[in-house]
């Protein structure tokens, strides 16, 4: 068995054909898609942060919005940049959105990915202290944001406060309990997933890899998925650890996905995502189901993982969204033993 849901980047533009031409419209969307999934037996609704972009940016609105109107799906980010978090602030609003949606939350933070403009953190009042990187600041951010999660008080209460205090150091409220083990570190290098792990962070791996070897980007995947599950065990948590993968799946069933997807089957690439960085682009897989279906069980890190996060082009609507999560849920789930 595997849990499976949906991805959405919630990109709108006026374009032709655009069913999202408004951040109004991506943001309802995102509500109704989570809906329409959970109906359909979907695991998750995930989405993901960007700033500084016609997207999604501010999720934890968007998270308790889709809380509220569902009561079973888990509900996550892939991911949070957190260069660009309060993390005190954070937990606030993680802790509120995690509460309406009863414990659903599965948020997934990182570095973050190359960015709409240059150096945006900056613009939100970050920089990174003299001497350590832009990664160094997003890993002390996240490092204070898990340490709150736990709810351990750490603020002198004042002596004379408008409303009376519990005893002893105060933590940030609303507390959600057990947040704290839902925390998955987005991680692009085999070497972030090993950190991620000794942090007892779960493993968010997308379609994009650093290029580490010769293999193709599924294999590549794989080890990453074997390197941090040795390394969680070595920690010795006593939680079970997660792992997440994230592919562009389109079963063509209909007259519709051949139009959109017939001819998107594609190869793994290999680009620079910035000036020091090589990275392997994961192939996207567009076919009949009984194809699909062997591709697939060739895909090491699928294999590997035990959630799939399929990516969702949010801008052809929700009918047709819940209709790919369908797809995939009915014709290829099954017979690849993940249902």
């Amino acid at each position: 068995m595997k849990r499976i849901g949906f991805l959405s980047f919630g990109h709108w533009s006026g374009g032709h054909g655009s069913h999202t031409r408004s951040a109004a419209d991506a943001l309802l969307q995102s509500i109704d898609l989570a809906v329409a999934a959970e109906e359909l037996g979907a695991d998750g609704a995930y989405v993901r942060v960007h700033h500084f972009a016609r997207q999604l940016a501010s999720p934890f609105p968007l998270l308790a919005a889709m809380g509220a109107r569902t009561s079973r799906i888990e509900l996550g980010t892939a991911v949070i940049d957190m260069r660009y978090e309060n993390p005190l602030y954070m937990a606030e609003d993680a802790g509120a959105a995690d509460l309406i949606s009863g414990g659903r939350l599965q948020l997934g933070i990182s570095r973050g990915s190359p960015e709409q403009v240059v150096d945006g953190y900056r613009y939100f009042g970050y920089a990174p202290p003299e001497g350590q990187t832009d990664a160094d600041m997003a890993r002390m951010h996240a490092d204070v944001f898990l340490t709150v999660l736990e709810g351990k008080g750490f603020a002198e209460p004042n002596p004379r406060p408008m409303f009376p205090n519990p005893p002893g150091l105060l933590r940030l409220e609303p507390h959600a309990p057990g947040l704290r083990d839902r925390i998955w570190w987005g991680a692009s290098s085999n070497a972030t997933a090993v950190w991620a792990a000794e942090q007892g962070m779960h493993l968010m791996s997308s379609t994009l890899k650093t290029h580490e070897s010769s293999e193709p980007f599924h294999v590549q995947q794989a080890e990453q998925v074997r390197l941090f599950r040795e390394a969680w065990a070595a920690a010795g948590h006593d939680r079970e650890p997660r792992v997440s993968v994230s592919r562009s799946i389109f079963p063509l069933v209909d007259d519709r996905d051949r139009a959109y997807f017939g001819g998107e089957d594609s190869a793994d690439q290999v680009g620079w995502i910035d000036a020091s960085t090589r990275a392997i682009f994961g192939r996207s897989f567009a076919a009949e189901p009984d194809v699909l279906v062997e591709q697939l069980r060739e895909d090491e890190a699928i294999a590997a993982a035990d959630t799939l996060l399929l990516t969702v082009p949010n801008q052809l609507g929700v009918d047709y969204n819940a209709h790919v999560i369908e797809s995939v849920l009915t014709h290829v789930a099954p017979a690849l033993g993940w249902r």
